[in-house]
């Protein structure tokens, strides 16, 4: 399967979510051949991110979103884990301090995007400044439409600096994400990942919904496309996005640096005089 053909949302698409389905698994039969085929997946990634970070011509940068409990720290864990952390760092954008506040709001974002040669993925994103903040009313209606055109412009620098970008929008059903809360009032190692205010969220889903839809509307490009992954099966949510990580390190053409040193040299030197007594 062409992951990133089926899963794009198409620039210049209007998005409704209504239309997809969460429990959508391709042509991957079940969960035990979901995660052979993830192993293999992963095998190819982690060579891939070894030589951007020895080459350090390209970045990438992974942007994950998704309601409360649809998956983003899991693929943190179950995919990501393929890269080395000396060139890979996560990322997160809570709530902004007094200073932050004093800037621009893509101002603490810009700090955190990947230098070249480096995976840096964002586990919430500058996208919480068209989703939250229009949800709860933190700001203007005409402060936070400027915004999907800010983001944009924004995703288009950075692109033209040698960064790729993709973005991850997991989507699961109203019924999975109590589903899954309530497993996580049930394991006593998770229960610290849940709060009140994650089912007080719920009364806003079809509110949070809607700002979904217009940012993947607005802001799906040719230079940073959002991608809809299903994610009520987590193997699959695990398999295509690793697949489309894959396909975006295999479209950067990465050429690992040459050696600074003269290889045949040093091997004259010392392995052949140890080889030899």
């Amino acid at each position: 399967m062409d992951y990133r053909k089926k899963l794009i949302v198409t620039p210049g698409s209007t998005v409704k979510l209504s239309e997809f389905d969460p429990d959508y698994h391709g042509d991957v039969e079940d969960k035990e051949a979901g995660k052979e085929a993830l192993g293999s997946v992963l095998e190819a990634i982690t060579p891939l991110q070894e030589e951007l970070y020895a080459e350090k011509k390209h970045a990438l940068l992974i942007v994950l979103q998704g309601i409360d409990a649809a998956g983003k720290d899991g693929v943190c864990w179950h995919v990501i884990t393929a890269m080395n952390p000396q060139g890979t760092y996560v990322a997160s954008f809570k709530q902004p301090t007094d200073v932050e506040r004093a800037h621009d709001f893509l101002w603490r974002v810009h700090q955190r995007t990947p230098a070249l040669g480096q995976v840096a993925v964002f586990n919430r994103s500058h996208y919480e400044d068209v989703l939250v903040a229009r949800v709860h009313n933190l700001v203007p209606e005409e402060v936070w439409s400027k915004r999907y055109h800010q983001i944009n412009n924004f995703e288009e620098f950075l692109s033209e600096n040698g960064v790729s970008i993709v973005k991850f929008f997991l989507c699961i059903s109203k019924d999975e994400q109590l589903e899954r809360f309530e497993k996580r009032l049930q394991d006593k190692d998770r229960q610290w990942k849940i709060s009140t205010s994650d089912y007080a969220e719920r009364d806003r889903w079809d509110d949070y919904i809607a700002a979904y839809e217009a940012m993947l509307t607005n802001c799906s490009t040719e230079h940073a496309p959002w991608y809809v992954i299903p994610a009520n099966r987590k193997w699959f949510r695990n398999l295509a996005t690793a697949n489309i990580i894959l396909d975006t390190l295999r479209d950067m053409k990465i050429k690992p640096p040459q050696p600074t040193v003269d290889i045949d040299d040093i091997y004259r030197k010392y392995h052949h005089a140890v080889r030899n007594g």
